[in-house]
């Protein structure tokens, strides 16, 4: 019998309803039966089980008894545990990928049966990059299970570790390079303030090398000044508002010449 496994209901929008996961939501479309206890697996007759970012260790006792592979969003061992997408966006990696790998008790550390790389691109969100990982990862998983697992081969080079990002990484420092503050809005939930209240940075674009740059964190038009290059502002979205171009928040806040973020 297939059971699906998802995280409990908590309360999400407006209201704080308890609302479920978009996992439990697609399994209920289905009529697939959910739980949110892990332990429920050993009553479900199953063969194998798949974890895909659950975000829960799943203990010793349910892998004795139940075989599990899990689907990891990076390039093992590169970017173990909760955030490998936005890790390795933030440390400039030009390449990612998906292995499919046996569940074991540690952090990511099983042996893998197999893994498709994929190039970065230089604009991709952590989003963006997630939802085409998924595809492959789909791909991977199908075509495995239709061959045969086989054995799996220990995971070989130096472990980095993808802990989950804190607000203050997300925090736009100006005097950092432009490369780098790039990074962290693609990353997604990237802030700064402006007058003293919160503006989040949903897009942004690198200036051309080379251009003349305000000072970190002048603005210029939708052009803000770093430490080395400059960042040109894309999409906004101001404390209480919803998102908007740039240029139209431009338009309301009308910063005085000199005027910086971060203030």
């Amino acid at each position: 019998m297939a059971l699906v496994v998802s995280q409990p209901d908590r309360k999400r929008g407006r209201g704080g309803r308890l609302r479920p996961t978009p996992v439990k939501a697609a399994a209920l479309e289905l009529g697939l039966p959910v739980t949110d206890r892990v332990d429920d697996v050993l009553d479900a007759g199953a063969d194998l089980g798949v974890v895909v970012a659950f975000g829960r260790l799943v203990r010793p006792h349910v892998l004795a008894e139940l075989a599990m592979v899990n689907l990891h969003f990076s390039l093992l061992p590169r970017w173990r545990g909760a955030a490998p997408v936005e890790r390795a966006i933030l440390a400039g990696d030009e390449e990612t990928g998906v292995c499919l790998m046996r569940l074991e008790e540690g952090l990511d550390t099983g042996p893998v049966y197999a893994c498709e790389r994929v190039g970065i691109g230089a604009e991709e969100t952590a989003d963006e990059l997630r939802t085409r990982l998924v595809g492959l990862g789909s791909e991977l998983l199908l075509a495995a299970l239709e061959a045969g697992l086989g054995v799996p081969v220990p995971q070989e080079g130096e472990p980095t570790y993808a802990a989950k990002l804190g607000p203050e990484e997300l925090h736009l420092e100006w005097s950092r390079p432009a490369v780098e503050l790039h990074r962290v809005v693609r990353v997604g939930g990237a802030w700064t303030t402006f007058r003293g209240r919160r503006l989040k940075v949903h897009r942004a674009r690198l200036v051309p090398p080379g251009a003349e740059a305000p000072s970190p964190g002048v603005l210029e038009a939708t052009v803000v000044g770093t430490g080395e290059e400059a960042l040109e502002l894309v999409e906004v979205q101001p404390e209480g508002r919803a998102p908007q171009p740039a240029p139209a928040w431009l338009r309301g806040a009308r910063p005085a010449p000199g005027e910086r973020l971060g203030t």
